[in-house]
């Protein structure tokens, strides 16, 4: 895979030809439509051209401008012009045009199975025997409660691992001045662990709610306010990364960290470009230190330059146009001091050497089987520039069955790991298929009674018991704060990111300084650090990880096939299944 320090040379000269401009052939998969025949588009300007003017051309092909990101050039328009991709990209300035977003298609949430893995196991236990829950809660990896611990950081192995619960003791907890971003499905704001460092005034939701994905809309606008999370996601990564200390349900990585919505996901888990693109630009105007980004942009799993040899020329210019703009968006956030992490993914794939891939594109048009060039494709936003890729460890440590890893160890592409969970981790022991094997933090109430897990009154259901769903309340309810919280085991490399975005969070408050720029990219005065510096202190400080024995690392036991085998090759220092080893948040704090 190319590096990412190369990255933008690729970019640069392949987008210098015409395939961005190019007509869409008879074959190609239509624009998504919109009501009344309209249909959404996202327009890539040249670098340096006049926003202005560009608007003006694309108003006066009949376009309906619905979004301008002057930051790098993006416009998001809608239109009835069947012929919009080619007389748009005719408009002085344009770059390329793509498909956006649908009203009408794919009428089915994003599969999650990695996530919640256990779930349908405890489904079809309680179908069995719906009087005796698979297993009450209660049974802990851990120790008790201590003074520097909340009353369910007992279950947090994770935390443990990464000498997070050490950390704490010694009074490094990160700072308010330090903002971690939640690039996600949104952050329920006034979940009680949240609410303490829940930043509603700089909070943002750049996505507007889709029907036939996202159920029908919850406000007449279909935009949510900040502070909502409908889909969940978002919630248990900002658990992890910064749930308050506060003698209530879990503690995170940074538990006095400013947490800040910066909302690009879909509740139904999808990941647009126009809405990521926002994300991260706003991330660096707003000064926010970290991001972090478990997702990755779709439809497509990886984006080719020129597009895979199966796509059609209009899905080869969208795919163009998603690369072009993601890079101008992670070089302009890297430039405001943002320090980008990213989940690896949960392919079980050595991301060095992919796979053809037959899951794109995930939306607005049948799959197919796409040849998957190792130099020219990228999984984005984890292969982009500047970006810290984490793949998961389950608690022995050992990478889960379903992490993505890296045998090309100069990529970039895995800097750590992390730990994600790993349900199936333990075999031969008691703790084989385990719930206390995930990660347990913080949801909203609404994703666990969409799945059955808790009921209409708030109590858990039997389903719920057997999945670990927990529920903590307060008698004294603050203004800003529900009175309960609820609490849920995922696994995934989504689970692992936030647990270094934490660390990458307890580094900047460590060894941040104020200076000018630092208060984002207009220039104001503000306490951060720069992102290659918070980079190489995660990576020097982690805690080495060697291959194992032989360098093979098999899960047939764990009833997986022989596509799930990965190769380790490095050194104990750093090596295709770990990078430089399992974040430490107790070294990175050390001044």
């Amino acid at each position: 895979m190319t590096t990412k320090r190369a990255w933008v040379a690729l970019c640069a000269l392949t987008l210098a030809g015409a395939s961005l401009t190019q007509t869409a052939s008879t074959s190609a998969a239509p624009a998504p439509s919109t009501a009344g025949g309209q249909r959404d588009y996202v327009v890539l300007l040249d670098a340096g051209a006049s926003v202005d003017t560009a608007v003006r051309g694309l108003k006066a092909q009949g376009a309906r401008v619905t979004r301008v990101n002057r930051a790098i050039g993006l416009v998001s328009v809608t239109s009835g012009d069947t012929a919009f991709r080619t007389d748009g990209a005719a408009v002085p300035g344009v770059s390329g045009v793509a498909a956006n977003r649908s009203i009408g298609s794919v009428p089915v949430r994003k599969p999650v199975a990695v996530e919640r893995e256990h779930v349908r196991a405890a489904r079809a236990e309680v179908a069995r025997h719906p009087a005796r829950p698979a297993r009450a809660t209660g049974k802990s990896h851990g120790h008790g409660h201590q003074a520097s611990t909340d009353p369910l950081d007992t279950y947090l192995w994770g935390m443990r691992m990464i000498g997070a619960d050490t950390a704490h003791a010694r009074h490094q907890l990160g700072s308010k001045r330090v903002r971690v971003g939640i690039i996600d499905t949104g952050v329920q704001g006034d979940h009680p662990d949240l609410a303490p460092n829940f930043d509603r005034r700089l909070s943002r939701n750049f996505v507007t709610d889709i029907p036939a994905i996202d159920g029908p809309c919850e406000h007449p606008s279909c935009v949510d306010p900040v502070g909502e999370d409908d889909g969940g996601h978002g919630t248990h990564v900002a658990g992890t990364v910064a749930a308050a200390l506060n003698h209530f349900g879990v503690s995170g990585v940074a538990p006095q960290a400013d947490l800040v919505e910066v909302r690009a996901g879909q509740d139904s888990g999808y990941f647009f470009l126009g809405p990521v693109v926002d994300a991260l630009t706003y991330s660096a105007d707003a000064g926010i230190d970290v991001v972090n980004m478990s997702f990755y942009v779709d439809p497509w799993l990886y984006n080719c330059v020129g597009g895979a040899p199966e796509d059609s020329a209009a899905e080869a210019q969208d795919q163009d146009v998603i690369i072009e703009a993601m890079t101008r968006a992670m070089d302009y956030a890297h430039d405001g001091d943002v320090t980008m992490v990213a989940a690896l993914g949960n392919s079980h794939e050595d991301i060095s050497n992919p796979r053809p891939d037959f899951s794109s594109p995930d939306y607005g048009s049948d799959a197919h089987a796409r040849t998957i060039d190792n130099a020219t494709c990228f999984d984005l936003p984890v292969e982009g520039p500047h970006v810290i890729g984490v793949s998961a460890v389950g608690p022995s440590a050992t990478k889960a069955d379903y992490s993505n890893w890296a045998t090309d160890l100069g990529s970039g592409e895995l800097e750590v790991s992390a730990p994600g969970g790993w349900y199936r981790d333990g075999f031969g022991t008691d703790t084989y298929r385990t719930i206390e094997n995930l990660v347990l933090s913080s949801v909203p109430l609404i994703s666990v009674q969409e799945t059955g897990e808790v009921d209409a009154n708030g109590d858990i259901t039997p389903l719920g018991e057997a999945t670990g769903v927990m529920k903590q309340c307060t008698a004294h309810p603050t203004p800003h704060a529900a009175r309960c919280g609820y609490y849920a085991y995922y696994q995934g490399t989504s689970m692992a990111s936030p647990h270094a975005a934490g660390v990458a969070a307890l580094a900047v408050s460590a060894h941040g300084r104020w200076q000018r720029g630092h208060g984002g990219r207009h220039g104001r005065p503000g306490f951060g650090m720069d992102p290659d510096a918070v980079r190489r202190l995660l990576m020097s400080t982690a805690t080495d990880q060697p291959c194992p024995a032989g360098g093979v690392v098999d899960y047939l036991d764990e009833g997986r096939s022989a596509e799930y085998t990965a190769t380790c090759v490095g050194s104990t220092d750093a090596n295709s299944l770990y990078g430089d080893g399992i974040v430490n948040a107790l070294a990175v704090g050390r001044r």
